[in-house]
């Protein structure tokens, strides 16, 4: 079994904003794989089906974004998954739009929903695909930034960054993550 979570705050006020792009590869996945988000459990929302054989679990957290890691911890250890069985798809701000990157482990970069869940796993060894959003222009506070929605330019080169994450989590049910990440961190 894999578990594909993306990170976002959970809210009308909060959706499709910058933060929250975790939480559209979520719902691209499951638009994709016909896996219904229907199961409110764990501090989360989630939903399983069988993808190419493989049973997958997608994970939207609903504890807010600086405490995902509850969240997370409690779906591994409800379905006794291993770190190498999950995938944690987030926002990152020093990559610009339009660029993802895979990674099996690392520190938490300033990122309050890993810094939360490398908290609640007890490590930092978990893979992981960034996607980028790049950095606030001017004297726009970091906070406001990423809280803040994409601009109708921006959304043009962030829905196919929405669609290649996808396509990562799905060749990752079919390969070993770091063949995955040899692929996409080419690209």
């Amino acid at each position: 079994m894999k578990l594909i979570v993306g990170l976002g705050n959970p809210g009308r006020q909060y959706e499709k904003t910058r933060h929250n792009i975790g939480f559209e590869v979520i719902d691209e996945l499951s638009k994709k794989w016909s896996i219904p988000l229907d199961q409110a459990k764990h501090k989360g929302i989630y939903g399983s089906g069988s993808v190419n054989g493989e049973r997958v679990l997608l994970l939207k957290p609903l504890t807010y974004m600086n405490l995902s890691g509850e969240s997370i911890s409690a779906v591994m250890n409800f379905f006794k998954l291993e770190n190498d069985d999950l995938v944690i798809l987030y926002d990152d701000l020093d990559l610009p739009p339009g660029r993802i990157r895979l990674r099996q482990k690392g520190s938490a970069g300033g990122h309050n929903g890993i810094k939360s869940t490398i908290a609640h796993l007890g490590t930092q060894e978990f893979n992981r695909i960034r996607i980028g959003i790049g950095r606030p222009e001017g004297r726009i506070p970091v906070t406001d930034y990423v809280l803040g929605r994409f601009t109708e330019e921006e959304w043009t080169r962030i829905e196919p960054i929405i669609e290649k994450s996808a396509h990562a989590c799905e060749a990752w049910l079919k390969s070993p993550f770091l063949q995955v990440m040899n692929e996409y961190n080419q690209s």
